[in-house]
């Protein structure tokens, strides 16, 4: 039984990259792992790796192959009908998006929070809640959502 041939950096990061929109700091967590440092020592970079690496994403930035903008704006695309504002903002930190990019994301999230949370709400239980105990089940979903408290109330009809 013959052993599959190792793949390069540059060919698993072109692998990721063929599937989704990562940013730089999530790319280079997955690659972390597949470094080879004799391999990358060969090249003239020090044997730790972590050179050829940055080098290598600096290379896919540059020829555009990665970029964290996209990979904000897939994610923000992807999640904003079923999540909040606050779920939404945690993930791109949790993907190392800088904080400008969030901030330039954050105004068009929020025009259409009120609606994605009246779908969501509609979605999962569709009748008012009919005593405390209900609301405050209904409320709790939303907020593990990641819905601020006042576009709950406003999606419940609370805060007549």
């Amino acid at each position: 039984m013959r052993k599959k041939p190792e793949i390069s950096l540059r060919a698993r990061a072109l692998q990721y990259l063929a599937r989704r929109e990562y940013s730089r700091a999530e790319l280079r967590g997955r690659l972390l792992p597949h470094v080879q440092a004799d391999e990358d020592f060969e090249q003239g970079f020090d044997s730790s790796g972590h050179v050829n690496l940055d080098a290598l994403l600096d290379d896919l930035a540059a020829r555009g192959w990665l970029s964290d903008e996209r990979a904000a704006a897939q994610l923000v695309h992807a999640r904003r009908s079923r999540f909040g504002t606050q779920r939404i903002t945690h993930e791109l930190r949790q993907k190392g998006i800088a904080e400008e990019l969030i901030s330039a994301a954050l105004p068009g999230l929020k025009e259409g929070e009120l609606e994605a949370a009246r779908e969501v709400w509609k979605k999962k239980f569709g009748i008012a809640p009919q005593d405390a105990k209900e609301k405050a089940k209904q409320v709790r979903f939303l907020q593990s959502r990641g819905f601020s408290m006042d576009v709950i109330f406003k999606a419940l009809r609370l805060d007549d």
